[in-house]
């Protein structure tokens, strides 16, 4: 009985740790958007402000 309870509980504690593992890659990704979209804007106005430049 003992036994199962703690298979049972290691198996909980793994899946909590994969679902953390998941939710940081998530926000990850997330951040990583963020910043791209940034640069992105930023290549923009660059081009933008050369073309009034000219």
């Amino acid at each position: 009985m003992n036994l199962m309870n703690e298979s049972l509980a290691r198996a909980q504690m793994s899946a909590r740790l994969g679902e953390a593992q998941m939710l940081r890659q998530g926000h990850q990704l997330a951040r990583a958007r963020r910043l791209s979209r940034k640069a992105e804007l930023a290549a923009q106005q660059a081009r933008l402000a050369l073309a009034r430049a000219l």
